[in-house]
């Protein structure tokens, strides 16, 4: 009889009264807004498969920045698109290449801005991959001193964390190593430790121009089939000395957020990826805006601290 009594119903009968019991819950303090820097542009490009998002040329990223921290974003991850490319990615790690501009830019025009850098060559290399080729193989060792070197030069420009993303086994060692060597024990580094081989960044790969020359990233990204192998993954940057990890892509992956956080108990970002984003930008136009509130109370709900997302400008604006 008493479970007659109990009726979880009247907790949910006015906002009010749901907004008193929520569990979790998105602010703008919790999304980091991905940014395309293209130093072949003069002006804004739209990204065709991307609608509403830009490349943006060097000269105005700064007041993409500060729109970010009028709006109460922390921070915005910079993606670089060179002009020139060459096998070794060297524009990667130029000190006059297109972040290492990006970076005092930024800082000047938002103060107190997370300036945020992705650590990769596959933006930079004439053929597309992540790292060193030789005979068709992607290079593992060889490619960490270089994944170092961009470190430092994002360090040296102002960044305010690094996050290596190419998945090499031992990258955050080399990354941390390269840092303290140079002056930088204090820059932290935010990893992508649990980074799937996924369909959903297709737009990205549009966008920053990172389409591999020939066959695929599967060798060194996870396998999207597996889970206790992020566990493994995420323990290993951590004892390496990452000071955040990040999982990607987000909605795909939420059982994989939730078992890092439950288990591991760190710092978690999630990535809510290009392809989810046009995925969202679709269901819109049927949903409207609250199919982006549900999916990122979703990542949130999940146990990420962070969310890296594309819909992080208007999600704070609403």
């Amino acid at each position: 009889m008493a479970s007659r009594h109990i009726r979880p119903r009247r907790l949910r009968s006015t906002p009010l009264l749901r907004n008193l019991v929520a569990e979790s819950e998105v602010r703008a303090g919790h999304l980091i807004y991905p940014l395309f820097v293209d130093e072949t542009l003069r002006t804004p490009a739209a990204i065709r498969s991307m609608p509403g998002q830009f490349r943006w040329p060097l000269e105005r990223v700064g007041g993409v920045a500060a729109r970010a921290r009028r709006l109460g974003v922390p921070g915005v991850i910079l993606f670089g698109v060179p002009r020139r490319k060459d096998p070794l990615g060297s524009g990667a790690y130029d000190p006059r290449g297109v972040i290492q501009r990006a970076i005092p830019r930024l800082r000047r025009a938002a103060p107190g801005l997370a300036v945020i850098t992705d650590v990769c060559l596959c933006e930079y290399t004439s053929h597309g991959h992540c790292g060193l080729v030789k005979g068709g193989k992607i290079l593992n060792d060889p490619t960490l001193d270089f994944y170092a070197r961009v470190a430092v030069s994002h360090a040296e420009a102002g960044a305010t964390l690094v996050a290596p993303s190419g998945m090499m086994d031992h990258q955050v060692a080399a990354i941390r190593r390269g840092l303290d060597d140079a002056g930088f024990p204090e820059t932290p580094i935010l990893s992508y430790a649990a980074k799937y081989a996924s369909a959903f960044y297709g737009p990205f790969r549009e966008a920053a121009g990172s389409r591999p020359a020939w066959g695929d990233r599967r060798g060194h990204q996870m396998d999207p089939r597996n889970w206790r192998e992020a566990i493994r993954e995420v323990s290993l940057d951590l004892e390496e000395g990452a000071d955040m990890v990040m999982v990607k892509p987000a909605m795909p992956c939420l059982d994989v957020i939730a078992r890092v956080k439950d288990t591991l108990r760190v710092p978690v970002a999630a990535f809510q990826v290009s392809g989810e984003y046009a995925m969202l930008r679709a269901a819109q136009r049927w949903g409207g805006p609250d199919v982006v509130r549900e999916s990122l109370g979703a990542i949130r709900r999940a146990g990420a601290d962070l969310i890296l997302s594309y819909f992080a400008l208007d999600a704070a604006r609403r």
